[in-house]
């Protein structure tokens, strides 16, 4: 029919794109390769800097063609003039602001402008914010724009509370704003950090000492600045009390602070004529400057952790040469001097005493809880009644029912236990993808509050039976435990971590699902070893048993392990040591 516009069948449209594709992949390819060959040829002209434009300006996520651009300017910067070069990067920024309306998330273009921001002559860092400002207007998630701002902000000295209230825009027109309440919770202890506590004797840096920057400060946020965040963020989650993004802010506010960095424990055994060194984190003793003094002398040692598998550990030991201590008629002073942090701990061996410690206890370094003010209890205690009410609204909404659990451990660990396994529970049944996250969590809380009732108690029994444990945790506070019960629990493994128990005597783990061993390792002191009804399945599961000098007895009863063929006499080879035998 004449005058009629003739409809092309789809397998023609889809022939005439794939001759268009073949077309500008043919160009693409052709000018991808001549930039190549120049680069080869250590050709950095004009030609070759509009050759990796096209090919840019396509795709801006070629790192390679970003590295030669960036060969070319650096080239150009030696044969022009300065305010030439200001043009070419002043362009540069330009051409970006395409490349980034192409893919707004692009890792090359984030990091070369972040590098043409650094070697522009005159840098306009307000262009930059503003840039940043429209960016995440669009996508406030963008965190390669987050990561360049952050850049611009310490480059060019934009105050912390002018960001400060950029955050309060972002979240004030946005509650879910996850990164605006992260890059909160970085500045906060910024613009208002907490006095420090003057250090203890033991403690205090040398006069030559700078004082820490806020680059090392602890991230502690004064109290008055916290009580107002908590108001801030409980608007935010009664607003919308599914989103997460308030509740994750929420909880880095009832969180603790960074642990100060030091020895926490050193312990001294006259007949191991061994030393153990608790720290307060996980370091490399051969490597962070530990020095050991006994009696004024200056002792060779070699520091070793605790596992082989460990080359940072918070606990280290080493032993002294026979015959150093080993005397009960004399007295011992020793101390331990770790150089890198400028801090020590001292320790006496009196005399008859076969062992002796000087330590901080978890209740000491607040490990668990701080000491509240009035004021702060008050707020709290509002705050969980809040939250409460809420949980009455929304009886599943899991974000509350955690919110809640660390609302009760921030005022009173203990006395909210009962409580605090109750919610763990409902959490385990509206939230049954992430159960064994609750387990754990729940685990972890259950063995510090066993920590600090043994604590109080001021005894070295660690009995914590019968309480669906699924992991292990804080083993480093149990150095100085010698007998510990685990019974009728869900653990499957003793960690590496278990090795840390330099002074346990009985360890009690019947009635769980261990499999592995692996952390019953060069314990010096074990004696009693009660594994009944575990999954103990071959020999070379109690392989790490012979490691343990001094164990005695073993109860196998209910293991598969005890079904092997001449597990007796294989036992005998294997543990030598062990007299009493139960299968």
């Amino acid at each position: 029919m004449h005058g009629r516009v003739k409809i092309k069948s789809t397998a023609q449209q889809e022939e005439e794109k794939r001759k268009e594709r073949e077309k500008k992949l043919k160009i693409y390819v052709a000018a991808r390769d001549a930039c190549f060959s120049k680069r080869k040829e250590g050709i950095w002209d004009d030609e070759a800097l509009q050759l990796t434009q096209q090919l840019l300006s396509s795709n801006p996520d070629f790192a390679t063609l970003w590295n030669y651009r960036r060969e070319i300017l650096m080239h150009l910067e030696t044969v022009k003039e300065e305010d030439e070069v200001q043009k070419i990067y002043e362009a540069e920024l330009s051409f970006l602001e395409s490349c980034l309306k192409v893919n707004p998330k692009s890792y090359g273009s984030w990091h070369h402008r972040g590098w043409v921001s650094a070697r522009l002559p005159r840098p306009d860092w307000a262009r930059e914010l503003s840039l940043c400002d429209r960016c995440l207007s669009l996508d406030d998630r963008n965190f390669h724009c987050w990561d360049y701002r952050r850049m611009v902000v310490k480059v060019s000295g934009v105050p912390v509370d002018q960001e400060l209230g950029f955050t309060d825009r972002l979240i004030g027109s946005n509650f879910s704003n996850y990164s605006s309440w992260h890059y909160r919770s970085t500045l906060l202890p910024l613009l208002h950090p907490e006095s420090p506590e003057p250090p203890s004797p033991r403690r205090e840096r040398p006069h030559s000492s700078p004082p820490p920057s806020p680059q090392t400060h602890s991230h502690r946020v004064c109290e008055e600045q916290l009580l107002k965040e908590y108001e801030l963020v409980q608007n935010a989650f009664f607003t919308d009390p599914n989103d997460q993004s308030a509740w994750f802010y929420y909880r880095w506010l009832l969180g603790r602070a960074e642990r100060e960095e030091m020895i926490s424990c050193v312990y001294v055994s006259r007949e191991e004529e061994r030393v153990a060194v608790a720290f307060s984190r996980p370091v490399n003793a051969q490597s962070v400057g530990l020095l050991l003094v006994l009696d004024g002398q200056p002792q060779r040692v070699e520091w070793r952790s605790v596992h082989p598998r460990f080359k940072h550990s918070p606990v280290w030991i080493c032993d002294l040469p026979p015959g150093t201590i080993s005397d009960i008629t004399n007295e011992h002073n020793l101390t331990v001097h770790w150089t890198e942090k400028h801090t020590h701990r001292d320790c006496a061996l009196y005399t008859g005493r076969a062992e002796s410690w000087c330590r901080d206890s978890a209740t000491d370094q607040e490990l668990f809880r701080s000491e509240l003010s009035i004021e702060k209890t008050s707020v709290l205690q509002s705050e969980l009644q809040s939250c409460n009410q809420l949980q009455e609204l929304e009886p599943l909404n899991k974000w509350c029912l955690l919110t809640i659990i660390l609302l009760m451990r921030a005022l009173d660990p203990l006395g909210y236990e009962k409580e605090t396994l109750a919610h763990f529970q409902t959490l385990r049944e509206v939230d049954a993808t992430r159960s064994a996250y609750y387990s754990d969590l729940c685990s972890k809380f259950m063995i510090e509050n066993t920590i600090l009732k043994m604590e109080y108690a001021e005894v070295r029994v660690f009995s914590i039976s019968d309480k669906h444990l699924t992991t292990l945790c804080h083993l480093d506070q149990l150095l100085l435990v010698t007998h510990i019960n685990l019974s009728s629990n869900q653990l499957q493994r003793l960690p590496p971590q278990f090795a840390m128990l330099q002074c346990l005597e009985v360890l009690e783990v019947d009635n769980n699902c261990i499999e592995s061993l692996e952390g019953v390792y060069h314990l010096p002191k074990l004696e009693e070893l009660l594994l009944k009804n575990n999954k103990i399945s071959t020999l070379a599961d109690l392989q790490p048993l012979a490691s343990c000098p001094k164990l005695k007895c073993l109860d196998l009863r209910g293991n598969p392990v005890t079904q092997t063929a001449n597990i007796e006499s294989a036992l005998s080879e294997l543990l030598p040591s062990v007299t009493d035998l139960l299968l």
